[in-house]
């Protein structure tokens, strides 16, 4: 099911002001894909996330986003000793690799050493990433209320045209009795003509085993099971879309179900109106399957 709910928000925390900007997002899938774009900086946020949104949600590719920065215009900036450490043992086992092929290396000062990349850091703090981590958490709880209310209404859009397609079927259905019962008498008279031709092509055979023979043919092509096991599952899916229960993936069994008996009544219907009926009743159900695979 498809949704989406953004939000910013500014987080006070003692290493600073941070600005963020919240991102989350779903598109329709058969199983539930979670997929996270947050700073790595951030310990255990991601972890908890996952954990909010699975306990709420279960169906979806979901994409949730983090953006942030400090709200100040420029930042902090700090010296990272460990990255300094790294810095200098490479400018030395550089010297000491070109001093062993007679090379000599220009000295380097030390704000050609504060110029390499990661000895000074302007963004946010490590340390403030347990005090901010637990105030993002009580950020996303709300983020994450406004994605499944977004997730409801169209789920509640989608309620009113699957039943609209429910009570397509059910006419269909109805419709595909009378079609059965008008044929009942060309049916009829089909296997009585068959018998005779039967009877006089071979005249040895004993007519009550023509008979039964004829009778096996007219159980093969009745559609009454078929019909009925179609007025079946359509209760079934009514009764589903009344639970207030995720009912996604039930309703994704059951339209596998009605196409099966769809695809037999064709197979059986050898009558015109009744394979129109039947191709209808197929043609109905795909449209519902696809509806029925964006819900939760």
């Amino acid at each position: 099911m498809t949704g989406y709910a953004t939000s910013g928000c500014e987080i006070a925390t003692e290493a600073g002001q941070f600005s963020c900007q919240w991102d989350l997002r779903s598109v329709n899938g058969r199983g539930l894909d979670l997929r996270f774009r947050v700073p790595d900086w951030l310990d255990g946020l991601e972890v908890a996330l996952r954990k909010q949104l699975t306990d709420r949600v279960r169906r979806g590719n979901v994409t949730m986003s983090l953006k942030i920065g400090r709200a100040e215009q420029s930042g902090v900036l700090r010296l990272n000793t460990v990255a300094l450490d790294a810095a200098v043992a490479m400018v030395m086992a550089a010297e000491n690799r070109a001093e062993s092929q007679g090379l000599g290396l220009a000295p380097m000062t030390a704000a050609d050493l504060l110029n390499m990349r990661g000895v000074v850091d302007s963004g946010p703090d490590m340390d403030a990433s347990d005090t901010l981590v637990a105030a993002l958490l009580e950020q996303a709880g709300p983020l994450i209320d406004g994605f499944e209310a977004s997730r409801a209404a169209e789920g509640a859009a989608l309620k009113t045209v699957i039943l609209d397609q429910i009570d397509s079927i059910a006419s269909l259905v109805k419709a595909g009795r009378s079609a059965a019962e008008a044929r009942r008498s060309d049916q009829i008279a089909s296997l009585k003509a068959a018998l005779i031709r039967l009877s006089e092509a071979a005249p040895q055979v004993e007519p009550a085993r023509l008979e039964q023979e004829l009778a096996l043919i007219a159980v093969k092509t009745d559609v009454t099971e078929e019909l009925d096991r179609l007025r079946a599952h359509i209760v079934a899916a009514r009764t589903l879309l009344a639970e207030p229960d995720q009912i996604g993936r039930k309703l994704d069994f059951l339209m596998q179900e009605f196409n099966r008996e769809a695809n037999t009544l064709c197979a059986k219907a050898q009558n015109p109106d009744l394979t129109r009926i039947g191709l209808d009743l197929k043609t109905v159900i795909d449209q519902m399957r696809e509806q029925v695979q964006n819900l939760e």
